[in-house]
């Protein structure tokens, strides 16, 4: 791996060298094969449970690792640099436990966030609706307040690890107030009433199954409501600033996969009586590609900082979001022109990481909602 990455601690260093160790032996032999059959690879989830990579930004106290930002984010870069629906389902699990265990309560806590933290029980989260994506305000999934807890009725649309996952993370409206009209759910999946569509067939990340996940009547107790009544958009909006950096992260490890399969492919390939790589075109354009991973790392890796210092850092959040995917967008393409007309084929993993970068310029919010984030704050002149 080319990356000049700087970890604080040997005890970071540590972990992350663990973590390459797991992907080099449990992820690199079966990604190729698993996305070609669309298959959920369920039990690499419990493996990193297992080992401790699922709950790392979580309390130690709950069985998680407590890491900072800076570093359980380069955990998640090193999963993604040979899979990316693994990386992208970390994450994704790393987000359905921040609302339980940001603003649940200790019982809360207690009951459900051992279980998540270790892999046991698996995570979705639920926000999007086919008429509300960018604008989760606008959602119409009902939870009704009935004896003993609520019932909710509606659908939540492209929910990664939907049908697959043992709970979910359910935003719904409990009031008809646009912005403090929504409550915060965890749902079991096995709730009655409670079902998944058939899952989207999509480009890329054939590995995570998506799918729109219906609330037909299920019942939730009180117990499972997380935070008050009416605060589950400000949860939605904080638990987006924390997966954005994920999703960083995710995109800068992809573009780091990319790269490495580039420069493997260019001092082998020989034309012209040399190695590719030591024609200039071509070596101009393997540096571009080398910038952008550095950037999209250092970016996302400063925004990391002011999470790990306390200070606000949805700004910074939303401007490492897009900038590194649109870097990996960008580095994936060029690995395909490097790779020529081999990496448009399926004998190299290329044109796999070219399919899988597009998506990450649409989840967590599009790259377009990013620049309005974005420009939202320069106008308020806030972090």
């Amino acid at each position: 791996m080319a990356s000049s990455r700087l970890l604080p601690s040997p005890e970071a260093e540590d972990l992350v060298s663990l973590t390459r160790e797991i992907v080099t032996k449990e992820l690199v032999p079966r990604a190729a094969t698993a996305e070609r059959a669309a298959e959920f690879p369920r039990d690499i989830f419990l493996l990193l449970g297992r080992t401790g990579l699922l709950g790392l930004p979580y309390a130690e106290s709950y069985g998680g690792g407590e890491q900072p930002a800076e570093v359980y984010l380069q955990v998640f870069e090193e999963i993604a640099t040979a899979w990316a629906s693994i990386g992208v389902g970390v994450s994704v699990h790393s987000l359905s436990c921040f609302p339980l265990a940001a603003y649940g309560t200790g019982a809360q806590r207690e009951r459900w966030l051992p279980d998540m933290v270790a892999g046991e029980l698996l995570g979705a989260y639920c926000l999007s609706e086919a008429h509300a994506g960018s604008d989760p305000a606008a959602m119409r999934t009902r939870a009704a307040r009935v004896e003993g807890g609520y019932v909710i009725t509606g659908a939540k649309a492209w929910t990664t690890h939907g049908g697959e996952a043992d709970f979910y993370t359910v935003m719904a409206r409990t009031s008809d107030d646009r912005k403090r009209g929504i409550s915060c759910f965890l749902v079991p999946a096995d709730a009655p009433g409670l079902s998944a569509a058939p899952p989207e067939h999509k480009m890329g990340l054939t590995g995570s199954t998506t799918a729109t996940m219906n609330f037909d009547g299920v019942f939730v107790e009180t117990e499972r409501r997380i935070g008050d009544e009416g605060q589950g958009l400000s949860i939605a909006l904080a638990a987006l600033d924390a997966g954005r950096l994920g999703i960083a992260a995710v995109a800068t490890g992809l573009a780091q996969g990319a790269l490495d399969l580039a420069i493997g492919y260019a001092k082998e390939r020989q034309a012209f009586g040399k190695a590719i790589i030591d024609h200039e075109g071509l070596s101009f354009l393997l540096a571009d590609m080398d910038a952008c991973v550095e950037s999209s790392r250092a970016t996302y890796l400063a925004a990391a900082r002011r999470k790990d210092q306390g200070l606000s850092f949805a700004r910074v959040a939303s401007i490492a979001k897009l900038v590194a995917t649109d870097n990996a967008m960008a580095v994936a393409t060029n690995a395909v022109q490097v790779l020529g007309g081999a990496g448009y084929t399926r004998d190299f993993p290329a044109e796999r990481y070219m399919r899988e970068a597009k998506v990450m310029q649409i989840f967590e919010g599009t790259n377009q909602i990013q620049r309005l984030v974005i420009s939202r704050h320069l106008a308020k002149g806030t972090a």
